[in-house]
């Protein structure tokens, strides 16, 4: 089976290659595309369709390790900022992304929501070396 159409479960059997660390509230993998360098993505520990169906104690440890990642991006990149995202529109169920700004953007795409980047900023091969890369050579 192909980690992506399970993430989660390639995290707790440890075969996702985009892993970084287990954190009390998730699993801390880096994101598909990297035009913004340091893009991360907070899955949780078991798959649940929304932050509500989770105990609010799993919530409050989601919600914690989902600011401890903002944390390491902010020490790690030096952004200007970090941007919280937990939508669930394309991929249902839960997870959060955890998207770095910096001062290098145009202040029109600073001043936006990051999904506002063109299709090409998603797709382009070169923004998506980061998956090829750790997947192949299985680094982490």
């Amino acid at each position: 089976m192909d980690w992506r159409n399970d993430r989660i479960k390639a995290c707790q059997n440890g075969t996702n290659p985009m892993l970084m660390k287990e954190l009390s509230g998730g699993f801390a993998v880096f994101g598909d595309t990297q035009f913004l360098p340091g893009y991360c993505v907070l899955l949780p520990k078991k798959s649940v369709g929304s932050l509500n169906d989770l105990s609010l104690e799993e919530r409050q440890e989601f919600l914690v390790s989902m600011s401890v990642l903002g944390d390491a991006i902010l020490a790690a990149c030096s952004p200007l900022r970090v941007n919280y995202d937990i939508l669930g529109n394309t991929d249902q169920f839960l997870h959060a992304h955890v998207f770095p700004r910096y001062s290098w953007e145009t202040e029109e795409r600073r001043s936006k929501p990051v999904w506002l980047y063109p299709a090409t900023y998603w797709t382009c091969p070169q923004n998506r070396n980061i998956t090829s890369y750790v997947s192949e050579s299985r680094l982490l």
